[in-house]
């Protein structure tokens, strides 16, 4: 089964009317959405950011924590890089 894309507009509307009272169960049917946890996502998500992005609902410490290992790719990068300049150097 493919994963269906909703739109931000879609998912506001799921939200408002969890938010004024609807069942999870009710939305469900009714919209014939794949289960309960995708409202509960979107309505934490909503909470949290007003947004339905994953990279907007990021935590500080895991925005942080991603902004680490690129920073550690790229040195890890730069160190091959010179142990390989020096290699060469080390032949000549």
């Amino acid at each position: 089964m493919k994963n269906k894309k909703y739109t931000k507009e879609f998912k506001a509307q799921i939200v408002a009317l969890y938010q004024s009272g609807k069942t999870p169960g009710d939305i469900v049917r009714e919209y014939e959405l794949s289960s309960h946890s995708l409202i509960s996502t979107w309505v934490k998500q909503f909470e949290t950011s007003g947004k339905f992005t994953v990279a907007d609902n990021r935590s500080i410490l895991e925005k942080e924590l991603i902004e680490l290992k690129k920073r550690n790719k790229q040195l890890e990068m730069e160190n091959d890089i010179l142990k390989q300049a020096a290699l060469i150097m080390g032949r000549k």
